[in-house]
């Protein structure tokens, strides 16, 4: 318990490192007990606040979070509605729990010397401060991007907004769900369906604590690359490269961890680093990852202005995968910054065909590769 409440402190300071401990840690009850203890002690230090200590913890279940899991299969096309409830309700709830936690007990310590004017004023910025919070949460849960989150996060106070017209009855309705007669017949009678919703959040421990178990062999290599997985799609950059390096001390022949150090080294704009890992990835399997590692060194080359060795890459790559849009705006670029506006033009056409072609559930991917092969379609015909 002791190491959960740390967590809290942590919230004010390494956010995006506190939310990635929260999913590996803490429960969803625990996260609402301190919630509402925290809602508690911020009720007793401001008693003129219009809502009862309970509303917080049940307008995040009932209509932040689902409002947010609702955004983040719009814009990140991350499966059905269904499928994202249940693997990403409880953690969310678990984070933004203990996101909004650790802003109430500091509220509530300064409702006891600040007047009502100056705590609204505090509240304010808290608020803000939450919103900064829930990115980390969003993009640590979902693995999102930073605009994707940033979008999910700006646009989920609009069920707020909408609530906040329709707080009368929506008043009366929350405190009747939260009555003890019919929190027992919830349980009662949707005791399994509660219990499939915390689901989400109990298997993705489960599974880390399975990765920390086999981690500690010391020749297990795969178990350090998949724990660098999870910290991956967390974005926690710096411990998932630890993880993918201990892969590789382990197993030198360890190419996917060689294939995902690449990549965030490229991310990080480390390319010296991306193009050894990714030369080691060629000198072991060219056709690693379906060749993308191919893809990937022409986009390094082309960042340094190497067209001649981009071209190389990319041509070979394209050979592989002649309808892949991204393969083909980078091959596009090649060939324009070695002169061959002709052959740039037909690659950049083949690059937006590819994406308009492309099956459904990968359109939303592809459209941005579209959008730059048209843009530099329009600066050649110019």
């Amino acid at each position: 318990m002791a190491d959960n409440l740390r967590l809290l402190l942590r919230l004010l300071y390494q956010p995006a490192e506190a939310m990635g401990a929260i999913l590996d840690r803490v429960s969803l009850l625990f996260a609402s007990a301190v919630l509402l203890a925290a809602s508690l002690s911020l009720k007793i230090g401001a008693p003129w606040l219009p809502f009862s200590f309970y509303a917080p913890l049940l307008v995040l279940a009932a209509i932040y979070v689902p409002g947010a899991l609702l955004l983040s299969g719009l814009l990140a096309r991350m499966g059905g509605v269904g499928a994202v409830f249940q693997r990403d309700y409880s953690p969310l709830l678990t984070c933004a729990a203990m996101a909004l936690a650790a802003i109430e007990f500091p509220l509530a310590v300064a409702a006891l010397a600040l007047p009502p004017l100056a705590l609204l004023y505090l509240g304010a910025l808290a608020l803000l401060y939450f919103a900064a919070l829930m990115f980390f949460a969003v993009r640590t849960v979902s693995g999102a991007g930073n605009w994707t989150a940033a979008g999910v996060v700006s646009l989920s106070w609009v069920p707020l907004v909408a609530a906040a017209f329709l707080w009368a009855p929506l008043r009366f309705l929350l405190g009747w769900l939260a009555s003890p007669f019919f929190l027992f017949l919830a349980w009662y009678y949707l005791r399994g369906e509660l219990g499939s919703l915390g689901a989400g959040l109990r298997s993705r421990q489960n599974f880390r604590r399975t990765l920390e178990a086999a981690a500690v062999n010391p020749h297990d290599g795969e178990a350090q690359y998949q724990l660098g997985l999870v910290y991956q799609q967390r974005r926690q950059y710096g411990e998932a490269i630890r993880r993918f390096r201990n892969a590789v001390a382990i197993d030198r022949t360890q190419t996917d961890a060689h294939f995902q150090l690449g990549r965030i080294a490229r991310q990080q704009g480390r390319l010296n680093d991306a193009l050894a890992h990714f030369q080691t990835v060629v000198d072991q399997d060219e056709k690693h990852s379906q060749s993308e590692v191919l893809r990937e060194l022409g986009g390094i080359y082309l960042s340094v202005r190497q067209y001649q060795d981009a071209r190389n890459e990319l041509e070979r790559y394209v050979e592989r995968w002649p309808y892949d849009p991204e393969g083909l705006f980078y091959y596009g670029q090649a060939l324009e910054g070695l002169g061959d506006a002709a052959a740039a033009r037909q690659v950049y056409a083949r690059a937006v065909e590819a994406a308009r072609t492309a099956p459904r559930y990968l359109r939303r991917s592809t459209a941005r590769w579209s959008r730059m092969a048209q843009k530099q379609l329009h600066g050649l015909a110019g």
